[in-house]
């Protein structure tokens, strides 16, 4: 396969996952501020890594609203949902003959509808329905893939982008919304804010499959090991770091060669693996979310120079 398709599907499936992430996160942080906490737009610009534009909005009048709408519908925001569904749909136009039609139609059904809600009046744009729009969209589209791509490199390159995109935006909310709750970074509360706790599950659609799997009160903890390490919840670090390892090595089979990218990807897998979440909380969760995404982006660099030649 030539390195300028692999590149294309690599990040088409990136933004995707991208969108579908930051439309999750707005859904579940919309919901917190009618709590009135004061502390959401912190928690969103800290995980998207955007405080200088918290920080400028703030200056201008506005607060979580503007923010919302910079990580919504700006087109000059790279990360935004609206220009993170434009660059999957110019990807996916590259490689119409690795995807399927139903995948292509999916996404290109999704960037005209935005597209058109965009063109309307901004005053009068439902965003809830906008974002609820996207989220369900997203499934569909990698529903899709799912269910009609071949299993060939195409399939491995579009599911390594948005597994390794899935498991850096996993722990970043656990690393922030834990410490916003938590600043001394301890799992035990003598009082525990059932709303604030589950919505950090929120994020990644996990309410349910927290009480499924634990049948329990929220835990800070239970909270820490379900978004960390079950590899049976799919959006948890470990599941997703599972599939990158999994996807890479059947690229390795295709080619017939490993590199750094392999090593690095199962590496991280067995960190996650074996790792358990008391061993985890005497290290500091901080610390070991900061590694783990230190070398989440370590390995998307290293997938570039092996495959991708970027």
């Amino acid at each position: 396969m030539l390195s300028s398709t692999a590149k294309n599907l690599y990040w088409m499936g990136r933004y995707l996952q991208r969108a579908k992430s930051t439309a999750r996160l707005i859904e579940a942080t919309q919901r917190m501020a009618l709590q009135s906490r004061g502390e959401e737009a912190v928690g969103v610009a800290a995980t998207f890594g955007m405080e200088d534009e918290l920080r400028q909005t703030q200056q201008q009048g506005g607060r979580l609203a503007s923010l919302i709408d910079f990580l919504v519908m700006d087109e000059s925001n790279p990360s935004s949902i609206v220009s993170s569904i434009a660059a999957a749909r110019s990807n996916a136009r590259e490689e119409r003959n690795n995807i399927t039609v139903d995948v292509w139609e999916s996404l290109n059904s999704l960037w005209l509808e935005l597209n058109s809600r965009l063109r309307r009046d901004r005053a009068s744009l439902d965003r809830g329905a906008l974002i609820e729009t996207v989220k369900k969209q997203a499934v569909m589209i990698f529903g899709a893939a799912q269910v009609t791509m071949l299993r060939d490199e195409a399939y491995n390159f579009l599911q390594v982008g948005a597994f390794l995109e899935r498991g850096d935006n996993t722990a970043r909310i656990l690393d922030v919304k834990f410490h916003l709750l938590r600043p001394d970074g301890k799992p035990h509360a003598d009082k525990l804010d059932y709303f604030a706790w589950s919505e950090v599950l929120a994020c990644i659609g996990a309410v349910r499959t927290y009480r499924r799997i634990y049948r329990s009160a929220l835990d800070p903890k239970k909270v820490a090991e379900l978004m960390m390490l079950r590899r049976n919840v799919p959006r948890s670090v470990h599941h997703c770091l599972w599939m990158v390892d999994l996807n890479m090595r059947e690229l390795a089979d295709a080619y017939g060669t490993r590199g750094e990218a392999d090593r690095l990807a199962g590496e991280l897998h067995a960190r996650l693996r074996y790792a358990r979440i008391d061993q985890i909380f005497e290290i500091g969760l901080a610390r070991f979310l900061g590694g783990v995404r230190d070398d989440i982006a370590t390995l998307s660099e290293e997938i570039s120079n092996q495959f991708l030649l970027d």
